[in-house]
């Protein structure tokens, strides 16, 4: 009998804050400066230099811990010790058994719930280049270390492992990401390496009760690279338990050039890092005030602009409409929400608003973050009247969004204009007298052939004709 696996995956995700400073020092804190100049005596650990924290960093991390339904809570800081070239002061500060946040969840776009175990603050590393073969250490002629990036705060947030596919993954963290972008702690880049994710995998027997042996991947630093090394890792795992070998807990490495993950060290466990308190911080324990004042200062979610969308679109709680879903997720995800409602409350059709920003607008992300939400709406109700077709509405739209403009001065400008009823009908007559046999397939049943003859009115009108009075009068001549 053939066994059905489960994947189990949990996502521990490191978030670099965007502090002007860095977490126990004045050093700045900035992608792309030249090297090791961003430094100063606290970052490199020197002797006898004290940390002062950062209370926008405390801020942003209770931003996060919030959005994300967690209890924040009084917390201590520790020095996790562990040798890398990239730690100055080979130890690196963070929070360990008393966590800033903990107990929250996260709602993915497909109502999804997963749990988030902790968002606890610490202090990242610094970044080493390995110079020469494929950028890894075994390979490289020799490496080169940054220390601008020791020092800044990072929060580094824990899922459960409720996580079951590559897929939900990829819709966690981007989910994840779009949250901490909206609550301005995190500009969310994990191109510059300011979110990585760390995916700890596991497999059983679907039904199984026990976890796997887990497996740690990494520094994933794209969607796309977290859900290809998922699905390696899974089928890696498979393979050796399938192969009656067992599956070792290590930390590997994902390499994007092999498509597979790699073995890099054992797996470490929390006594390995010798944590203690550090002596140099007095707990953290923000007051009650500070906290509502937070609380009170959130944005609107990703969640709710979904949930306030859907509804004026009709995608609400139990819609069982996939697509108008998805739509309404890509038009959040890009910002367009808002324009969206604008046009609803100026009395353009909802799904038809929709469709504009999740298709045309969607498609050109700086054409939309300059279009005017009332002339957006200007043009939805234009087509919906009848003053332009689909066709004619879509170009004034990509010219909208192109430079700008009112759509009524484009439209006329390109020489649009509704066709009058009697010159639409006759141009409806010459396609049907044109294309005798498509005509008699249609009216004998086949319903299909009507989007052939739409089509052809289309063409013979240059886009002029409205696509619904076209279908209207195909069907009035059907019977």
């Amino acid at each position: 009998m053939t066994t059905v696996w489960e994947t189990v995956i949990g996502l521990e995700v490191h978030c670099e804050l965007l502090t002007q400073t860095k977490l126990f020092c004045g050093c700045r804190n900035a992608f792309g400066d030249e090297a090791n100049t961003n430094v100063c005596p606290v970052c490199l650990g020197l002797p006898g230099s004290l940390p002062v924290l950062n209370e926008h960093a405390v801020e942003l991390a209770m931003r996060i811990g919030l959005a994300l339904n967690c209890a924040v809570r009084p917390s201590t800081f520790h020095r996790k010790n562990y040798f890398y070239p990239d730690m100055p002061k080979d130890y690196q500060v963070t929070q360990y058994d008393e966590p800033l946040n903990v107990g929250g969840h996260l709602e993915l776009a497909s109502g999804r719930r997963i749990t988030i175990e902790r968002a606890h603050m610490e202090e990242d590393t610094g970044k080493t280049t390995h110079v020469g073969g494929r950028g890894r250490l075994h390979d490289a002629d020799y490496s080169l270390v940054d220390y601008n990036r020791a020092g800044v705060p990072l929060v580094e947030i824990v899922s459960a492992p409720d996580i079951r596919s590559a897929a939900e993954a990829r819709d966690y963290v981007a989910e994840l990401r779009a949250i901490l972008v909206a609550t301005g702690a995190s500009d969310g880049r994990m191109e510059e390496g300011s979110l990585r994710v760390d995916a700890n995998v596991s497999v059983r027997p679907a039904g199984a009760d026990v976890f796997g042996t887990r497996c740690e991947i990494k520094n994933l630093n794209s969607l796309r690279s977290l859900g290809r090394a998922v699905e390696s890792e899974a089928a890696r795992q498979i393979a050796l338990i399938e192969a009656g070998e067992r599956v070792v807990q290590q930390t590997r490495h994902w390499d994007e050039e092999a498509q597979r993950t790699v073995a890099t060290r054992s797996k470490e466990e929390a006594f390995d890092y010798r944590y203690f308190p550090e002596p140099d911080l007095v707990p953290l324990a923000p007051a009650d005030e500070w906290r509502a004042a937070v609380a009170a200062g959130l944005p609107v979610l990703p969640a709710q602009r979904r949930a306030r969308l859907g509804e004026l679109v009709g995608a609400g709680a139990g819609s069982e409409d996939r697509a108008v879903g998805d739509q309404v997720a890509t038009v959040v995800a890009q910002g367009l929400d808002d324009l969206v409602v604008a046009a609803i409350e100026a009395g353009a059709d909802p799904q038809r608003a929709l469709n504009r920003a999740a298709n045309e607008a969607a498609a050109d992300a700086d054409g939309a973050s300059r279009l005017d939400p009332a002339s957006f709406a200007q043009l939805l109700v234009m087509e919906g009247d009848g003053r332009l077709s689909a066709t004619q509405a879509k170009a004034v739209l990509a010219a909208m969004l192109s430079g700008g403009g009112n759509p009524a001065d484009i439209a006329a400008q390109k020489g649009f204009k509704p066709l009058d009823a009697s010159e639409l009908a006759g141009v409806v007559d010459e396609v049907v007298g044109a294309n005798p046999g498509e005509w008699e397939r249609f009216c004998g049943g086949e319903d299909k052939v009507i989007q052939f003859l739409v089509g052809q009115v289309m063409k013979a009108t240059r886009g002029k004709a409205d696509g619904k009075a076209v279908i209207a009068l195909l069907q009035s001549r059907r019977g």
